[in-house]
Formats: C-alpha cells, structure tokens, sequence
C-alpha cells in the first residue's frame, strides 16, 4: 500500500467517519481536532438518501436511528402566536423520507466518534499550523505538538477550514455567501412544544422555537432499546435567519459583535423573539454564521484533500451537510482502497464519483431558503398557502421530490463495504 498514515483535520462527522473507513480499509488515520473535547449540542440535522446506506454499512444504523427527533410538523405563527399555517413534516420531506433519520448533529458526532475511538488516535485541542509537502509526505507542524509526517493530509475542518486555506489559498476564494445569516441556541420550552416547530417571519427574517423530544438534551446519544420519553422536553432551540444583501464584516469567533447583529436583525419583532432574545446572551450553546456554500474546481491539491463542508459545503438551508459529508468520507476511504493507497488515482476517482451529487444538493439551498425566510409578505403569503394546501393535494411538493433526488444522486453499488 502506497499510502498508510493520514492525518484528518476535524473531528465533527466527516472527519471520524473518514477515520471509520480508513481503520476498516486498513490505513493508520490520525484526527487533530481545535476544540478542547468533541463538540456537543448543536442543532437538529438529518441522514437520509445514500447516508442512509453508509451508516448501515458502517454498522451504525440502529444506534444512530435510536436517537431519532422524529419532527412531527411545523406552525407559521403571526406577531401575536395566532397560527397562520401548519404542515406534517412529511409534507415538507416527501415521500420516501420514513427513511429519514433526524438528530441532534452532537449526537451524530458521539456516535461516530465512539465507533473509532478505540483504534484511532485523536488529539484534541490543536490544530494544524502549516503544512509543507515533498516526496516523502506532507510535513506537518501544530500549534501545540511536535511536527509529524503523514502520507496524506484530508481536511474535514468545516466551512472556514484551515487545511484549505493552507493548501488551496484563502476562504474567499471558494466560499459564496447565499444573502442569510443563521444563528441558534437553547431556550427553555415555553411554549411546550413536542417535536414541532414554531416559526415567524417577517420579511427576511425568521425566529422559530424547535421543540426536540427530552433525549436530545443528553450528552450521550441514545442506544437502541432505550425507552423516551413522550412528552415535551423542558429545552427547545431558538433558530434565527435573515438575510443582508452583503456579507458582514464579522469575524467567525466574535460571539459579542454576533449577538449584537442578531439583536439589531429582530429588534421591534413580535411574537416569542424578545423573550429569545433576552436569553440568548445566556446560552451556553450559542452559534452563528453565514449561510455559504464553498465551490471548488478540484478537492485535492498533491496530497492534500477536503472532505464534507471543507470543500463542498451546501449550507443549512439544504438540509444535506451531514448526508454530505457522510457519502464523502466513504467514497474518499472507498477509493483510497480501490487505488490501494495511490492519492493520484483514488482523488480522480473520488473527484469523478462525488461531483454531480454535490452540484445536486448545492442547488437546492434556494428552495429551503423560500420556506423558511421569504423575502417579502407576498413570499410569505404565498409560502403560507402552499403549506395550506400541500396535504390536500398530493402532487404539491413543497420541498422534497428535489431533495429526494439529490440525496440519492450518487451510485454506492461498485463498493463492496470491507
């Protein structure tokens, strides 16, 4: 094998599930992570299409289905809380989405991080430094560790990846911003609301209180078998989205300057949001960023690659990130194999197999934008009316025949899993 050690830069979804398939592929991986100890919380994602297939080949479906949010619906509410519209989930997803598994991304990132802790090392709390490549590897320093040689280096550091940057240049280059912001933390569940969603627009913005079952406020993710509760969780998650028609000029890191933007977007809004506001400075779970999408010609440079949001982020509003990165990590690791370690040959393949799925899902961020910020009250309306009507009407697809497709847009059948 040409190829044995790879360091992974990233350990939220893509960077262990690459590790998984490395381990099982028989390569010696090597995850750096920034943050201190794996990243809890987080708000709601879904595995669905190929992710489905992927986890179960890894083994992981049951576990990861186990921590199922199972989302019932979502409620359009007015200034006053006087509900505007509703729709089941299923209107939105459409059909074939029982497949669907919706979790908290913490709990996605636990389960994963638990199938590879064994027999994968990880180092928490420092990042890559700098990276110098010839014809023995890629020569790595750290902020922290003494420097390493690895034979590959893959990036799965996320939207503001420093492996991208270090080896493709900066992040203006690749990433676009799609006009919105996002941000979310966790609020007590006054309104008590039971796997459902509660959402308020006004134009260009939006403030929804997502109420998860009681297991998704635990650390650790659920195991199959465990029994939940039924009833509503004394937690929720306050989502705010608006759009600008220019990036701000903010900093990723600067939380103050980031609870300032989201006061100034909702100052003066009705409903549920100064309450939401008034505990957002609270919340221990606080984040926020730009909705971008990051497009880039090639995914590896030499022997460097970018997995998952690194180099092809599609952005919250497509719902895809997390089935993303999860197709790619097994597609990379999958090819690798194939190629028997030769980089050259196994990113081609990797390149070849995974761009028409990406192009897919990136383009349906749009769509997910429509429903949940319009950017006028005839938007609003006019979302509002389609929520009315799509159970009546079968053949109203609110967003899930296109989601559907993308998801699925990638052929998994020539891998044999190891």
């Amino acid at each position: 094998m040409s190829t044995n050690t790879v360091l992974i830069s990233g350990a939220s979804i893509a960077g262990p599930a690459l590790a998984y398939w490395l381990r099982r592929y028989g390569f010696t991986p090597t995850v750096v992570e920034r943050a201190p100890a794996l990243r809890e919380g987080g708000h709601p994602i879904d595995v669905r299409g190929a992710a489905v297939e992927v986890v179960d080949r890894m083994g992981l479906l049951d576990r990861i289905s186990a921590a199922h949010i199972e989302t019932r619906g979502l409620s359009t509410v007015d200034g006053s809380g006087r509900t505007r519209a509703e729709a089941a989930m299923a209107d939105f997803t459409g059909e074939g989405s029982e497949n669907d598994i919706e979790l908290m991304r913490g709990h996605l990132s636990a389960v994963l991080y638990q199938a590879t802790e064994g027999d994968v090392e990880y180092v928490f709390g420092d990042s890559i430094a700098s990276m110098r490549e010839d014809g023995d590897g890629v020569h790595v320093t750290f902020e922290h560790a003494t420097p390493r040689t690895f034979d590959l280096v893959v990036g799965a550091d996320g939207l503001h990846s420093t492996t991208r940057a270090l080896a493709f240049g900066e992040e203006s280059r690749y990433c676009r911003y799609i006009g919105t912001y996002f941000a979310s933390f966790s609020v007590p569940n006054h309104l008590g609301l039971n796997r459902w969603v509660a959402l308020h627009n006004t134009p260009g913005r939006g403030a929804a209180i997502y109420g998860t079952p009681p297991h998704t406020a635990r650390s650790e993710p659920p195991h199959p078998g465990d029994v939940h509760d039924p009833g509503p969780s004394p937690k929720a998650k306050a989502l705010f989205t608006f759009s600008t028609r220019h990036q701000l000029p903010l900093g990723h890191r600067d939380t103050r300057a980031q609870y300032r933007v989201v006061e100034r977007a909702f100052e003066n809004t009705g409903w549920e949001v100064p309450t939401l506001l008034a505990e957002m400075r609270d919340a221990p779970d606080f984040y926020f960023d730009s909705l971008s999408q990051v497009h880039m010609d090639r995914w590896s440079r030499g022997r460097v690659a970018l997995v998952g949001d690194a180099g092809y982020c599609p952005s919250p509003m497509a719902g895809q990130g997390s089935s993303m990165a999860l197709v790619g990590a097994y597609v990379l690791a999958s090819e690798l194999a194939a190629a028997n370690g030769e980089h050259r040959a196994a990113f081609e393949g990797y390149e070849s197999r995974m761009r028409d799925f990406v192009t897919q899902n990136q383009s349906i961020a749009g769509s997910g934008a429509g429903l949940l910020v319009p950017k006028s009250w005839p938007g609003i309306w006019f979302r509002d009316q389609a929520m009315r009507i799509a159970p009546k009407l079968p053949s109203v697809d609110l967003f899930g025949g296109r989601m559907r497709r993308a998801a699925n847009a990638v052929d998994l059948e020539n891998y044999v899993p190891a």
